[in-house]
């Protein structure tokens, strides 16, 4: 196994935009997304693309832990509960914060065919960690572009 990198932390809709990129395209099933009410912790585990080490020869991908505390609550739309083993691909992550005097807001994930999980935070505490060795993925996900 191939040497873990440090945990990349958020604290702000800045830094969560770099775990936002590095977490486009991940994948992962449902039952691998939970909240811990009593805990106050979001947290997940996907499959992501490694597109700081992407080039045309070499496509990579590695399991990556992220999570979130302080949260308040945890709500799905569009998503299939009850589905734990159905799988799901994260677009990006976003923060909203309430005002600037006022930490908390809410974070959403967003995912492909419209699915969200929409989260309720104290403030933004979050943190994403490669926890695999890497491995050779089948293909390099495309996005439609406004040439295509």
């Amino acid at each position: 196994m191939s040497a873990r990198e440090p945990v990349l932390a958020a604290q702000d809709a800045e830094d969560l935009q770099v775990i936002s990129a590095r977490l486009q395209d991940a994948v992962a099933r449902l039952g691998d997304l939970v909240y811990l009410p009593k805990k106050r912790r979001f947290a997940g585990v996907f499959n992501r693309f490694k597109w700081e080490e992407s080039s045309k020869r070499r496509n990579l991908r590695v399991r990556a832990g992220l999570h979130f505390d302080g949260v308040l609550s945890a709500k799905s739309q569009k998503l299939k509960r009850g589905a734990p083993d159905a799988v799901v691909e994260l677009l990006a992550i976003r923060f909203a914060q309430k005002t600037a005097a006022d930490p908390s807001g809410t974070v959403e994930l967003v995912f492909a065919g419209g699915g969200a999980i929409v989260l309720e935070v104290e403030c933004l505490d979050a943190g994403l960690a490669d926890m695999s060795g890497e491995w050779a993925a089948r293909g390099r996900p495309a996005h439609e572009t406004e040439e295509n």
